[in-house]
This record gives C-alpha cells, structure tokens and sequence, in this order.
C-alpha cells in the first residue's frame, strides 16, 4: 500500500489497487495487529542510510520556513495518526525549528542519527530553509505527539525551555531511550 498525505483539504487515503478508502475503515480492527507491528518498524529503522539531521545539515540559524510546502513523502505503511495531525507535525517542524530542534525523541531514533525531535521529520533544509522530508515521522506515533504537544504549547506562548520541562516530564519516565538533545540555554 502506498500512503501519500497531501496538504489539500481532500487529501484521501488510497488502497494498493488505487480504490479510495476512508482512513478509519482500512486501520481496522483486523488490521490492528499488522499496523502495530509496521509502526514499531518504521519508529526502529530509517528508510536510508543517507539520510542526515537536519540539524547538522542546518546553518545556525532557526528561523522557520514560510513558504509553501513540498508534499509529503510517499510510503509503503500505514500512517501512525490520523492525516490532519500528521500533516500538523511536519508543518510545525517546517515552520519552527527553533521549537523542535530542542525537544527530544523519544521513539528509539537516536540510533538512526537524530538528535532532536525535527530530526524525526526532516532531513536537511535547503540554503532557503525549505524542509525536505524525512519519512520517517509519518509512521510513528511518538514522533509525532512530541510534536504535537509542543506545537500546542508553543501556541500558548509557553518558552521553549519549559516547553522541554513539559515534553521531558511526560516522556522521560514511560520511554528508556531518547536523543542526545541538550537542555535549552536561553
């Protein structure tokens, strides 16, 4: 099956033989178990040994990019959440790498290379800052509730500090392992 999120307000999901099929009805029960065990994958492998931080393909600067948006990559699994909230993930570690950059992961990334939580879904940024897309954020569900709480806390004008206070006290204890990301400064 082949996954493609777009950012259109009719983005759909599309089974293998191209049928149009409702996002609840194909993670259904039966395919609970299947999906369970292509997201623990996708969360402990990375889809290309070439593949860098972003952070390290990154000039200092953490200035977000305002344009518009590549689409998103496509992949052979399911998606770990709903579209809209996949979608969400990407756009804020698009927009605000001076959130995600200092948030750790916590799914098991660190031994594919990432350091922080945008890692998980960019790979480099190009000279403009344009995001170009790490998969491996579509298919695992911390990956993406690290960044959808701190893009709810970033909204409510929490600082970034605190921010990884909030992010570390819900995750640290109930994940062993998490990236090597160094506690904010400022």
């Amino acid at each position: 099956m082949t996954n493609q999120l777009s950012w259109g307000p009719t983005a759909q999901a599309i089974s293998a033989n191209g049928a149009n099929i409702a996002p609840m009805h194909w993670i259904g029960v039966r395919c609970g178990l299947v999906a369970a065990v292509m997201i623990g994958t996708a969360c402990a492998t990375e889809p290309s040994s070439s593949t860098t931080s972003a952070t390290a393909a990154t000039a200092p600067a953490e200035k977000g990019y305002t344009g518009e948006l590549p689409p998103l990559p496509q992949v052979q699994f399911a998606s770990a959440r709903p579209a809209a909230l996949t979608r969400a993930a990407y756009e804020f570690a698009a927009r605000h790498p001076e959130v995600l950059r200092h948030m750790p992961c916590y799914c098991g990334c660190e031994r594919n290379g990432h350091g922080n939580n945008e890692d998980c879904f960019i790979s480099r940024r190009q000279a403009d800052g344009r995001p170009e897309w790490n998969p491996h954020g579509i298919g695992c569900g911390i990956c993406i509730d690290v960044a959808r709480e701190a893009a709810r806390l970033h909204r409510e004008g929490v600082k970034v500090r605190d921010i990884r206070t909030a992010i570390d006290a819900r995750y640290k204890s109930e994940y062993s392992t998490s990236t090597p990301t160094p506690l904010v400064q400022h």
